[in-house]
């Protein structure tokens, strides 16, 4: 599979196109006044506890209060060791861990979206190309994209070896084939991250921003220009620069994969992005064979649905039935990824009699899905013959980034014919 990395970078914003085989199947914006906040570390003052929803919404000093539900709340970050005694362990009350006014500190896991305020944490991590130290949690993770036994034994081992006492890790696939030495150096640094971001958070009034994570440029580097990727392509001199200045200490190796775009037309027009950014902007998504989905969004859910459209088949029922579904798996996997949509997803396949054919659309689905490094889970079809899965929501999807509801119609989209 060849995958390239589109960079467009502009005055007032950022964007990243991630190609697999030519085909958009990422898209990043990030623009220069607002910037992105997840993976922020503020400290932040508690406004409320509200014992109904053990929830808790603290003042980190943006418009919006964020939202800290009580299971993300590590006991180990609280400084109430006298009173813990009367506590229930084994379930604490968020009325009991947090007062208005108790200063903590806190992660941005999930952006602002719509009317919501952001998403926080206080279970910190940092994250590096090869590690994620976890200061507050003890534990040893290994990317499930390591497939050898072999390696994953030697990279658990080693982390096991490097971490700080009760300090957890989770070992990312660039670390895969890398040797003691690099992972130990990133390991200091995190380790030497940390004490920073404890000390300045010491000795701040909340609310204040204690770290800001990378810009949008440094964490595709960071996450995504790995040795699969065949080429790095950036239309501007500076930023060409910058990246090859970064790529120089984190990946020597991949230095000569980064490119300066010098094309008469824009970098996003010559790869043909700006076409497929339109069509992921649309309801209906027509398939090579004449067969179409259509996405709908609502705010608990979305809601895909398969059809034949145009297409016949050649042989019979079932057969149609079963191409159409499979092409159609592999279309819904590339525009959830490209959509970004997150949460609970419904996919409505064309029925199959088949339990085989079943198996088989499951299949493809769950295997394009193998190539979204965010997180989903599939539970299988329903008896009423629907797909459901979740997908982690971290940052906004791709419309709401792009687009925003008419003021007029509240976003119903539909023209009268009443009179």
């Amino acid at each position: 599979m060849k995958k390239e990395i589109v960079a467009d970078v502009g005055k007032d914003e950022v964007m990243v196109g991630i190609l697999e085989d030519g085909k958009l199947v990422e898209f990043f914006v990030e623009r220069k006044i607002s910037g992105s906040i997840a993976g922020n570390v503020y400290k932040g003052k508690v406004a409320n506890v509200l014992p109904g929803m053990q929830a808790a919404f603290v003042d980190i000093g943006l418009e919006k209060n964020a939202f800290l539900y009580v299971g993300d709340v590590n006991l180990e970050s609280l400084g109430n060791l006298n009173e813990r005694s009367e506590w229930n362990v084994e379930k604490p009350s968020i009325q009991d861990m947090l007062k208005p006014g108790q200063e903590i500190l806190v992660q941005v896991v999930k952006e602002p979206i719509g009317s919501k305020g952001a998403r926080v944490s206080t279970n910190i991590t940092l994250a590096g190309r090869y590690l994620v130290l976890m200061p507050r949690l003890d534990y040893v993770g290994i990317s499930r994209r390591i497939e050898k036994e072999e390696e994953r034994a030697r990279l658990k081992a080693l982390a096991e070896e490097l971490r700080p006492c009760r300090m957890g890790v989770i070992v990312r696939t660039a670390a895969e084939n890398r040797g003691e030495d690099e992972i130990k150096a990133e390991m200091d640094y995190l380790k030497n991250l940390w004490e920073e971001i404890k000390k300045k958070g010491q000795t701040s009034w909340a609310p204040k921003l204690i770290y800001k994570d990378m810009d949008l440029i440094e964490r595709i580097v960071r996450d995504v220009f790995t040795p699969e990727v065949t080429c790095f392509y950036i239309n501007t001199k500076e930023a060409f620069e910058r990246v090859v200045e970064i790529v120089s200490v984190i990946a020597p190796g991949l230095q000569e994969r980064v490119s300066l775009y010098n094309g008469e037309e824009s970098i996003f027009q010559y790869f043909d992005i700006t076409s497929e950014i339109e069509k992921a902007l649309r309801r209906k998504v027509w398939l090579k064979s004449g067969g179409y989905i259509v996405i709908d969004r609502t705010e608990a859910l979305t809601a895909i649905d398969v059809n034949t459209g145009k297409f016949t088949g050649d042989k019979d029922l079932e057969d149609t039935v079963l191409k159409t579904n499979l092409e159609a798996a592999k279309e819904i996997a590339r525009q959830i990824r490209l959509r970004d949509i997150g949460g609970i997803i419904i996919i409505d396949f064309i029925d199959m009699n088949s339990q085989e054919h079943r198996k088989m659309v499951i299949d493809a689905l769950e295997m394009e899905l193998k190539k979204d490094r965010t997180r989903t889970h599939i539970f299988g079809i329903t008896t009423l013959g629907l797909v459901e899965m979740t997908r982690k929501k971290v940052r906004q999807s791709l419309d709401e980034v792009l687009e925003r509801v008419c003021p007029y119609c509240d976003g119903k989209g539909k023209i009268g014919i009443l009179k």
